[in-house]
């Protein structure tokens, strides 16, 4: 387990060195940035990929899923992030603070936990290549 989160940490790390091309979910909810992709290539099949979400004062994701191959490792950047995944505790995480996901859950709750800052989140999902739906509303 350990291991896991020296990579997990590495990772991230590296993530915040690449900086690559933005897109936007939904300007009043979000920006999120693709910091790195790319393929493991001691696991064929498997990428990483790098997401930066930026979060407006009170605002929030809509309740989603992931890749159904997607392990994810959240890091919280700066202010605070609240987070429900599955039927499981809903929790707010501060700067410095992080999570994982496995695949296949539902994140019913992502979303800033501060109604006057800004929050900033890195998501690091290792997943299968040919997943390209990263993040998929529930309806």
């Amino acid at each position: 387990m350990k291991i896991r989160t020296i990579i997990a940490a590495n990772c991230a790390a590296l993530a915040i060195l690449m900086a690559g091309p933005m897109y936007v979910h939904d300007a009043e909810a979000q920006t999120v940035t693709k910091n790195f992709e790319a393929a493991i290539p001691n696991i064929p099949g498997k990428s990483l990929i790098a997401l930066e979400v930026d979060y407006a004062p009170n605002a929030a994701s809509a309740p989603h899923t992931h890749a159904s191959s997607a392990f994810i490792y959240a890091y919280v950047v700066s202010g605070a992030i609240e987070s429900k995944v599955n039927d499981g505790e809903m929790r707010i995480y501060r700067a410095g603070e992080s999570w994982s996901e496995p695949p296949g859950v539902t994140h019913s709750i992502s979303r800033n936990a501060s109604t006057t800052e800004p929050a900033k989140l890195l998501a690091v999902f290792v997943l299968d290549t040919n997943d390209k739906a990263l993040t998929t509303p529930v309806k």
